[in-house]
């Protein structure tokens, strides 16, 4: 009976800290594994978020694209319009100057561009009048457009007179359109 006893209290000590070291050690491993298993949240960048810096990107290039088009379409026409002159005359006459008005500014938006005045006459006149004229009028637009504020020496002045006429017509029409200033890259 004794036996009986110490048995009995034997299993009433060990049976609830058998029980609750067991349980205890599930709850531990049951952590340990969560623990394991669950790894730190790392933020990631959404494909939205992703999706909107590429199209960021994409409209920063298109919008480079334009501008590069819009420089390009700038220096085409600076490059292609001409100014006319009156017979006989290096007066700018109003139609000119917003000409000239329009290529000083974009000579202030590109400051690393060098220009050459060409002064041109109609044949006219004889060849040393001619050239003393187209000289006259290359000086004029030039002296106009510093006086805009671009520096002299991003502008040079020549004459050709009437040696490089575009237009080859013997009648007024023609004559108006040699009586110019061309602008021309350098």
């Amino acid at each position: 009976m004794r036996k009986n006893v110490w048995l009995a209290i034997a299993l009433v000590i060990i049976l609830p800290a058998m029980c609750f070291t067991v349980s205890c050690s599930k709850k531990q491993v049951v952590q340990s594994e969560a623990a394991l298993t669950k790894q730190p949240e790392i933020p990631k960048v959404s494909d939205r978020s992703a999706e909107e810096a590429e199209h960021a990107t994409r409209l920063q290039e298109d919008r480079l694209r334009a501008q590069a088009a819009s420089r390009e379409v700038a220096g085409t026409a600076f490059d292609n319009e001409n100014i006319h002159f009156a017979f006989d005359s290096s007066v700018l006459s109003g139609q000119a100057q917003q000409i000239l008005m329009n290529k000083a500014e974009y000579l202030r938006a590109n400051p690393g561009v060098r220009v050459t005045v060409e002064g041109h006459c109609d044949e006219r006149g004889t060849n040393e009048y001619n050239m003393a004229l187209g000289d006259r009028r290359a000086d004029s637009a030039k002296d106009f457009l510093v006086n805009l504020g671009i520096g002299a020496d991003r502008l040079n002045a020549i004459s050709y007179g009437e040696e490089r006429p575009i237009a080859m017509g013997q009648n007024e029409a023609s004559w108006a359109k040699n009586r110019r200033a061309q602008f021309v890259f350098e």
